[in-house]
C-alpha cells in the first residue's frame, strides 16, 4: 500500500516498531467518550499481540508525526469476506486535523484494492464525532434486522462489555473496485 501524507502527518501500514505507543493513544482517545461509555470500556486497551498480528497481516495502519505514532486504525477480519474497522483512535492533541479521516480513507482503499465488497464498523450513534463522521466518509447504517451473524456477534460482544446496543450503530462502506474507481469519465459533446 502506498503511504499517504496529510499535512505534516503520514499514514502507512504499521510495523512492529510502531506498536509500543498505541495503547497510550487508545487511553487518551477514550477520555473523549467519558459520559458515553462505561468506565470499564474507557480503560480497555488492545494487547500488543493483537497489534503485532494485525501489523504482520496488513490490517493495522498508523498516523505518524515525525515517525511517532499519533493515531491508528485496526481492522479485524470477522470472516474471510468481511473486514471490520475494529478501532480508530487519534491522540486528542492531534485531533481535528484530518488524521482520522486519512486513516479511514486508507483502510477503505485497502478494502477495495483487496477485493472486498464491504468494510464494516460499529460506533456510537449519538456521539457527534462518530456516526456523522463515518457517514460523511460514505458509511451507511446497516439495519439491525439485516446484519450478518458475524456482525450480530460484534453487537453481542459489545453488550457483554457494557455498551448499550441501543446507543450503537453498525455501518458499512461499499467498496469500489480499483478498475471501476480508476475508469476515465466520459464526456458527452
Amino acid at each position: 500500500m502506498t503511504n499517504s501524507t496529510t499535512s505534516s502527518y503520514s499514514i502507512r501500514p504499521a510495523g512492529v516498531e510502531n506498536i509500543r505507543g498505541l495503547s497510550a493513544i487508545e487511553l487518551a482517545a477514550a477520555k473523549l467518550l467519558k459520559g458515553y461509555a462505561p468506565e470499564s470500556v474507557l480503560t480497555e486497551t488492545t494487547d500488543e499481540h493483537t497489534f503485532a498480528d494485525a501489523a504482520r497481516e496488513g490490517r493495522l495502519w498508523v498516523a505518524l508525526k515525525r515517525d511517532v505514532p499519533v493515531g491508528f486504525a485496526l481492522v479485524r477480519m470477522l470472516a474471510d469476506d468481511l473486514p471490520h474497522l475494529e478501532e480508530l483512535d487519534v491522540d486528542p492533541s492531534h485531533g481535528r486535523r484530518g488524521v482520522g479521516t486519512a486513516l479511514v480513507r486508507a483502510v477503505c482503499k485497502w478494502a477495495a484494492d483487496s477485493g472486498y465488497t464491504m468494510l464494516t464498523l460499529s460506533t456510537f450513534r449519538a456521539v457527534p464525532w462518530n456516526f456523522a463522521f463515518y457517514a460523511r466518509l460514505g458509511f451507511e447504517e446497516i439495519p439491525r434486522e439485516t446484519l450478518r451473524s458475524e456482525l450480530l456477534a460484534v453487537v453481542s460482544e459489545e453488550a457483554d462489555r457494557g455498551l448499550d446496543p441501543d446507543t450503537r450503530v453498525v455501518m458499512g462502506y461499499r467498496c469500489v473496485p480499483p478498475a471501476i474507481r480508476e475508469q476515465p469519465r466520459l464526456s458527452v459533446e
